[in-house]
């Protein structure tokens, strides 16, 4: 086994998280992989987040992750123009035993959204979107974040797009970055 698949398979999903991915499959989505989707837990419990900003619902894969890292009080905010997909990843929340009031679905785009979310009070913005939209997300979790508060950005590694975004926040002084090679790639940062 290379490291590669060790990693691949360190964390594995149960029957949940596997009906939440296949239905992704189904709908043409590309979830995150199993191993982002651990470090995303790791992530949210790493800091004992209890208000996270989600960028593409899906049908839930990676909102599930986040969930079960956050504490037991927190809210997910989840952010998708797809309201089907938000109704599969409602469902799978509710099967995962998470109460609806754990969750917070806004359907629309993330463009239109992030601007009517609060200032300097989440924990934790994960983002899972179009490609093109990456400078923006970024430039709104600086805002919405609190100091100390974790900026995650999913397929780092495998979108042209994102690698221009990596840089900026790589040079930039208000964050503290790494690049994790789970998945297609995680850029996490930590909101100086």
């Amino acid at each position: 086994m290379t490291a590669r698949e060790f990693v691949g398979s360190y964390a594995p999903e149960d029957l949940i998280l596997q009906t939440a991915r296949g239905l992704a499959t189904e709908v043409g989505l590309t979830p995150v992989a199993p191993a982002a989707g651990a470090a995303l837990r790791l992530l949210a419990g790493a800091n004992g987040s209890r208000a996270v900003v989600e960028i593409g619902t899906g049908t839930g894969v990676s909102g599930l992750w986040l969930l079960r890292g956050m504490r037991p009080d927190g809210v997910l905010t989840t952010i998708d123009v797809e309201a089907e997909h938000q109704r599969m990843a409602r469902r799978l929340f509710i099967e995962a035993g998470f109460p609806a009031a754990r969750t917070r679905i806004i359907t629309g785009r993330a463009l239109d959204v992030l601007p009517r979310l609060a200032d300097g009070v989440y924990d934790m913005v994960f983002v899972d979107s179009d490609p093109t939209e990456h400078e923006l997300c970024v430039a709104a979790a600086a805002r919405m974040l609190r100091p100390g508060g974790v900026l995650a950005l999913h397929g780092a590694l495998t979108r042209t797009v994102t690698a221009s975004v990596a840089a900026t926040v790589r040079d930039s002084e208000q964050w503290a970055p790494a690049m994790l090679p789970v998945g297609d790639g995680l850029l996490a940062a930590v909101r100086l």
